[in-house]
């Protein structure tokens, strides 16, 4: 036999391998998987098969293991049984709009957490003076401090916060913090961070490791991108801002004179019962000890407003999207205006239709978002949805450089808002674990409605003039970069 027999053969053989791919990729990837992301991974494998099997292999499953999914429905569980025998805190529901009603049940359904009424929250967006607050509240504690946090890392600007938790220890307080293994451990001089978090006598522990050789492993990029601080099961604190300086320590960012611009609300009343229950998930699945005896009733939590709040915990340990079907909901509910602040608004197709329908039902529709950004791929996926906004009737407002607007929040007509950590994109809605409150009140509300016209004030109006005169090669990256997007 010649060589040419054996070319042959080995074109038949390698032509028959990419067919058999092709068809069990065909089969997979579009099993339990949205038509955009499957679209996406079947695309990269046809065209790069060896590259895009390595790929899905990796970062193609969307949830956590089972037995950690297994282990969040176990505690759902308890937490509903001790919702059931706490009484009801919950508000007067009779002068509720029916759709909304029906959202809090749909809450309730997805996460066990009821909306619980007597609350009072405040907004904090001065980023150090958010910083300080969660201090002043850490010297007030009497039993227990609660930390969980994507990134912690001890500086200058958090310094403040690490002596508070070593006062606190010293006075017998326990003290326990929870840092997201992979963020946390990527920024500057991360190891004096813990080695100082054991000097002071703080309890803590990763979130999500990837530690193959202990047994701990997942998907990489599933993270923990919870903020949360609770002092005594009476005041918390919840938010998109991380536990680091507003540069984030990084030498690129400082160069390029980069801060970040973030609200955060202290909450007081029942409603820090549930805020203290996903950390209490989140320590119980992390350490495997359960702290019975440090959760609160809602019901035994004196009332300090008038506010409605109700905890929606979301991520890939759940079976389904809590945050995006929240925010779909109050969006098809809204009457009047909705108005979305996201650092990073990657939608999908659900989102688009939910915010330009809502356009075309004649309401006021503001989208806020940062001039520049600080992640390539994301900052362009996101530019490549201004044109379908703009031509539907949406107002964007950019906020200037050197300032990345990482705040997380949107407000619905003028008495229902959601702040928390989850943006407006694939990533939050199935790969991170996030935390949103959604609180019912004018008055809270009005406070962010100032917080939006600081935005307007400091920013500028994206017209659709302007967005049309952006050159072919920045709209062909856009394009380039919303297609990737949906690998997830």
């Amino acid at each position: 036999m010649d060589s040419g027999f054996f070319a042959n053969l080995g074109w038949i053989i390698s032509a028959l391998v990419v067919l058999a791919i092709n068809i069990t990729a065909l089969i997979v990837i579009p099993k339990g998987r949205k038509p955009t992301a499957a679209m996406s991974w079947l695309l990269l494998i046809f065209l790069l098969p060896f590259v895009g099997i390595v790929l899905f292999l990796l970062i193609g499953n969307v949830k956590l293991p089972k037995k950690r999914r297994a282990e969040q429905a176990r505690i759902d569980g308890i937490i509903r049984e001790r919702v059931a025998a706490s009484g009801d805190a919950a508000a007067d529901t009779s002068s509720w709009p029916t759709w909304f009603t029906r959202v809090t049940v749909q809450n309730e359904t997805l996460t066990t957490l009821p909306p619980v009424g007597g609350n009072r929250a405040e907004l904090i967006s001065d980023y150090e003076a958010s910083i300080i607050a969660m201090a002043a509240a850490i010297d007030t504690a009497e039993k227990y401090v609660h930390v969980e946090f994507y990134i912690v890392s001890w500086d200058k600007t958090t310094e403040v916060f690490f002596t508070a938790m070593e006062n606190a220890v010293k006075r017998g307080v326990t003290v326990r913090l929870l840092a997201d293994y992979i963020a946390s451990r990527k920024v500057a001089e991360q190891e004096k961070t813990f080695a100082e978090l054991d000097r002071i006598g703080v309890i803590w522990s990763w979130m999500l490791p990837v530690q193959p050789f202990q047994g701990k492993y997942q998907r990489p990029d599933l993270r923990n991108h919870r903020k949360i601080v609770v002092v005594d099961g009476r005041t918390a604190f919840v938010g998109s801002q991380n536990l680091i300086d507003r540069t984030y320590n990084s030498p690129k960012n400082i160069a390029r004179g980069l801060k970040w611009q973030e609200l955060v609300s202290r909450v007081d009343g029942p409603a820090v019962t549930e805020i203290d229950a996903v950390f209490l998930s989140d320590w119980l699945i992390e350490t495997g000890v359960q702290l019975d005896d440090e959760q609160v009733p809602a019901a035994q939590v004196p009332a300090s407003g008038d506010l409605v709040c109700q905890l929606v915990p979301s991520g890939p340990g759940y079976e389904t999207e809590n945050n995006l079907r929240l925010f779909l909901s109050l969006i098809h509910g809204a009457t009047e205006r909705v108005i979305i602040t996201s650092p990073y608004f990657v939608p999908d197709e659900a989102m688009v239709y939910a915010i330009t329908t809502a356009c075309q039902r004649g309401l006021e529709v503001q989208l806020f978002v940062s001039e520049i950004g600080d992640q390539g791929m994301v900052y362009h996926a996101q530019r490549s949805y201004y044109d379908a906004l703009l031509e539907a009737g949406v107002r964007i407002f950019m906020y200037p450089a050197p300032f990345i607007l990482h705040s997380k929040h949107f407000s619905i007509d003028d008495d229902i808002a959601v702040i928390g950590s989850s943006n407006m994109d694939i990533r939050s809605f199935s790969l991170n674990m996030e935390i949103s409150m959604m609180v019912l009140g004018e008055s809270f509300v009005a406070q962010m409605r100032e917080v939006e016209q600081a935005y307007r004030d400091a920013g500028r109006e994206l017209t659709l003039e302007e967005w049309r005169k952006e050159p072919a090669k920045a709209t062909f990256l856009d394009g380039v970069a919303r297609l990737t997007s949906a690998l997830n």
